[in-house]
């Protein structure tokens, strides 16, 4: 497998694609653990250049309601030339996600975490013969340790220290990694300040 994942979408995707390197058309496909703005509201202007600049196909992989939630996104960024001028030019396909299933020939599966009222998709995806789990947002609950166990390389949030409300602790973290010491975990979503093994934005990760 060749091209490359984007998990959610919360930063201003295009400026850090171009810093580190990563080609914007070469994205396959993206999976959204959820709709909250810091996890989508980066990629308008990802499928502005999508649309205009990279007409490659590219999947999105969702929670239920993915295709009408992003279409609602892009037509509230451009009002009526998104379905005029642009939405015509986009090679897009909207899945579901399933239990188990593959998009843009990634095998992955999915599995259900606890964050606020909604939840959210965590996602063990096959890459180059490794396994990747994804995390998104979550609290620290048996579902994550099913979600990382075994994993080659975990990518889990770490919100801040404390009691975090629907979000995982920077101590809960640590002791996610202690349960599974086989595991490469990097740290993410950190509101300030650092902790071991945290990423940087948009920061490549070699599987």
């Amino acid at each position: 497998m060749n091209g490359r994942l984007l998990l959610d979408g919360g930063a201003p995707l295009l400026p850090h694609m171009r810093r580190v390197g990563v080609d914007p058309g070469a994205i396959d496909a993206v999976f959204l653990t959820h709709f909250h703005g810091d996890h989508t509201l980066g990629l308008p202007p990802f499928v502005l250049y999508r649309v205009f600049v990279d007409q490659r196909p590219l999947t999105f992989v969702g929670p239920e309601g993915v295709e009408e939630r992003l279409e609602a996104l892009w037509d509230v960024s451009w009002g009526p030339d998104w379905q005029a001028v642009m939405r015509p030019k986009f090679k897009v396909h909207y899945h579901t996600a399933q239990p188990t299933g593959t998009a843009a020939g990634y095998r992955y599966q999915t599995i259900k975490l606890d964050h606020g009222t909604s939840g959210s998709n965590g996602y063990r995806i096959n890459v180059n013969g490794r396994l990747l789990a994804y995390s998104g947002d979550t609290e620290a609950t048996a579902p994550l340790d099913a979600l990382v166990d075994g994993a080659d390389v975990a990518i889990v949030e770490a919100t801040g220290p404390g009691d975090v409300f629907s979000h995982m602790s920077w101590e809960s973290a640590s002791a996610l990694k202690r349960r599974h010491p086989k595991t490469r975990f990097m740290f993410n979503h950190l509101y300030s300040g650092t902790v071991e093994d945290a990423v940087t934005d948009l920061q490549v990760v070699e599987v």
